[in-house]
């Protein structure tokens, strides 16, 4: 809310009232009645907005102070014994709204349903709340159903123009509440209902936010979890959907969906990832006939002709390579792979590699994550920040150790482990250290920069009791990185390096070869005499 402004903040509240009180209950319109006539007489004083709330006094039979608060209206106070919303609530509302808007057409907005202009009315179309009364005598419609959808979304979200994106997820609220309210009373047609609502709401906000011009970083931390939050739904809708038993004309309405569905792909320009994971959800889950499949290739190899300059055809093209994967043509789906750059396809690859791997089609997936795997280096090298490079190595090893595992690909595994590192430094760390490959393991730690002693004390016991040969190049340039540091601080350090050094020759017989280093370390470094009397002193030499 604080990102708002003053005016946004009225204006939601206005729409919050709104939802509250209903027009056809007696003790909310009387409210309003008395609400409006304190207003009207210029009863109320001393008002203030704020950035949480409102606070006014009105002067009643006995003078009462009021405080409206913003983001929660519930926790509104007033100083009369009524419980919860009050006349003086309603009035010092009515003086702050009269700062945005007329009062009047609040009013006359909340009393009737609302008319929709000449043209709608004209086209025949219902608003929602008529749609309410409706459902229960009327056949489905589909078209009337999303006609509903978007009257209610420009009614409430495309009404005015904001100068903030955080008041875009509260609006989405109110008008997610309203279209569920009017959803048809059968279990099976409020399931599609639910589900055309869901691909409407997601194209006309992705419409919303393209033409409101917000920064991608605003939309990202404002809203895009609404976004979310729909795919989240229609993932939950699919399943429902499938386990039950449908209408004999439902098919008619999938029909008609799988057309909207189809412009997700072109409804705007952002949100590229989201809308082709939507997509890909229901053609993967809802839409499964054969001859539906092979329309839809069609259908995007003919709107792929008519793209502009401008547009942009990795929607599409992505679409065409899920669906060849859902018909099971592997070749031509991989071919098409490879017509993307790497930093294009990359992470479009996870959601097939996953989907094959649930229905344990190894083989096909095989020819799959050997390609995903070329792919990984140039890919995180265009991602370039630490945490998005280290979430998608966390989603790629994910994704690909259920075939590893089942098909004891552990060369495969390791190729992926380093084209990752360091972002999979852990894991590959971990595979290394059981697996025994100790050589590895210490290459590994001389990768990463580690010092002798960063390292894991329970690992170093091990190696140094099975392997203790893979520990001396790490000392060896710890103790030469502290001597380079050239202060007596590092030279202790140093020493201390030294001496484990000395100990781990002479566990595995080779004490000449240590002498003949530690005689050449003293000549190259004699003229370092605090490194030498620290020598002396640990006894490493003598005196």
């Amino acid at each position: 809310m604080e990102s708002t402004t003053i005016n946004e903040r009225i204006e939601l509240l206005a729409l919050q009232m709104k939802e509250l009180l209903h027009p056809h209950v007696v003790d909310d319109v009387k409210l309003v009645q008395k609400g409006l006539m304190l207003y009207r007489q210029g009863l109320v004083k001393q008002l203030q907005i704020w950035n949480a709330q409102i606070t006014a006094m009105v002067q009643d039979v006995t003078p009462c102070y009021v405080k409206l608060n913003f983001a929660f209206l519930a926790s509104s106070e007033c100083t009369c014994p009524n419980q919860g919303l009050c006349r003086h609530q309603m009035a010092v509302f009515f003086a702050a709204y009269a700062r945005v808007g007329s009062v009047a057409e609040w009013v006359a907005e909340w009393r009737e349903p609302m008319k929709e202009k000449n043209d709608v009315t004209n086209w025949g179309l219902q608003t929602a709340k008529d749609l309410i009364k409706a459902n229960g005598v009327m056949k489905p419609d589909y078209r009337r159903w999303v006609e509903s959808f978007e009257i209610s979304f420009d009614t409430i979200l495309n009404s005015k123009k904001y100068s903030s994106p955080f008041i875009i997820a509260e609006l989405f609220n109110i008008y997610e509440r309203r279209i569920r309210a009017s959803a048809p009373v059968e279990q099976e047609w409020r399931l599609l209902y639910e589900m055309v609502g869901i691909i409407v709401s997601f194209k006309k906000l992705a419409v919303l936010t393209e033409d409101s011009g917000f920064a991608e970083d605003a939309v990202r931390r404002a809203y895009l979890s609404v976004f979310h939050n729909l795919i989240e739904d229609a993932d939950d809708l699919v399943l429902k959907i499938g386990v039950q038993s449908l209408p004999f004309d439902f098919d008619e309405f999938i029909l008609k969906l799988k057309d909207d569905v189809f412009e997700l792909l072109t409804a705007s320009t952002g949100l590229e990832q989201e809308r082709v994971y939507l997509y890909r959800l229901l053609w993967t889950n809802l839409f499964k006939k054969k001859e539906w499949r092979e329309q839809e290739i069609l259908h995007i190899n003919e709107r792929m002709k008519t793209l502009k300059d401008w547009e942009n055809p990795t929607p599409l093209m992505v679409a065409g390579i899920h669906i060849s994967f859902l018909q099971q043509k592997d070749e031509l789906a991989l071919e098409l792979i490879g017509k993307f750059d790497d930093e294009v396809i990359t992470p479009y690859m996870l959601h097939w590699i996953d989907l094959l791997s649930q229905t344990k089609a190894w083989k096909r997936v095989g020819p799959l994550i050997e390609l995903f795997s070329s792919k990984l280096k140039t890919y995180l090298d265009f991602l370039r920040t630490y945490h998005s490079c280290a979430a998608f190595t966390r989603s790629a090893l994910k994704a690909i150790a259920p075939y590893i595992s089942e098909n004891g690909k552990a060369e495969l595994y390791e190729r992926a482990l380093l084209a990752t590192l360091p972002y999979s430094y852990t894991e590959y760390e971990f595979s290394l250290f059981e697996r025994k490959q100790f050589e590895k393991w210490g290459d590994l730690q001389a990768f990463m920069g580690w010092s002798f002693y960063d390292l894991p004390r329970e690992r170093v016991k091990v190696i140094e009791k099975e392997k203790p040969e893979v520990l001396l190049g790490m000392l060896h340039q710890s103790a030469l990185n502290e001597i380079n540091q050239k202060n007596r601080s590092s030279y202790k350090a140093a020493v201390r390096h030294l001496k484990k050094l000395r100990t781990l020759y002479k566990k595995i017989k080779r004490v000449d070869d240590w002498q003949y280093f530690l005689d050449n370390l003293m000549e190259k470094t004699k003229r370092l005499r605090a490194f030498h009397e620290e020598c002396r002193r640990s006894k490493l030499i003598e005196e």
